[in-house]
């Protein structure tokens, strides 16, 4: 049965190297994959999923103003699909997110979305509160923070290791600029210390 599957974590938990195997799990059994990634996010290239730890493959993109639905049945008119792995799936807008649970629902196809849950402000990204509130099944990708607990968290700095309070919610970057952390040590990051 088709199901939409949203895997969040932090930054650097290792997402894109999940989704990398999962798919080549798939193929491995010659079963065929297909990929997207966000069309804003050049950091390994145009049209190009990539891990930290050095695999990559192809992918197709999506823009704002892309309909997945109609991508996805159109991908499928090809040849048969099992599986279709969306990374950067932050980047999504709610509206794709519905066209996603339509492609599951009526192509019986899985969609497997891969993303940031929360911005370096503690908010939700618009296509994560969509798959939060849409996906069929979740699933956490942890990782640590410097303390050892696990990271929720993530703070944005600049090139002298600064914390940012303020900017805009999407800015493409990687250890550079990003750093995951517990909340405990997120709040004290942004300043957020307790009363006395």
């Amino acid at each position: 049965m088709a199901k939409l599957y949203f895997n969040y974590s932090t930054m650097n938990a290792g997402k894109s190297t999940v989704l990398l195997q999962a798919s080549h799990n798939y193929r491995e059994r010659g079963m065929q994959t297909y990929l997207l990634t966000a069309q804003l996010d050049h950091r390994a290239g145009e049209g190009r999923i990539a891990s930290r730890i050095g695999i990559s493959d192809d992918a197709d993109t999506f823009d704002v103003t892309s309909d997945l639905f109609k991508v996805l049945k159109e991908r499928l008119a090809a040849g048969p699909l099992a599986c279709v792995f969306i990374d950067e799936a932050q980047f999504l807008s709610e509206a794709q997110v519905w066209q996603l649970a339509r492609a599951v629902d009526d192509l019986k196809v899985p969609v497997m979305c891969y993303g940031l849950r929360v911005d370096f402000q503690g908010k939700l990204f618009p296509g994560s509160a969509a798959l939060l509130a849409l996906a069929d099944e979740m699933r956490e990708v942890r990782t640590i923070c410097h303390c050892g607990k696990k990271a929720t968290m993530v703070v944005r700095q600049d090139e002298q290791g600064n914390v940012l309070h303020e900017g805009a919610q999407v800015q493409i970057g990687g250890n550079e600029s990003y750093v995951s952390l517990c909340r405990r040590h997120w709040r004290a990051a942004i300043g957020d210390t307790a009363e006395e």
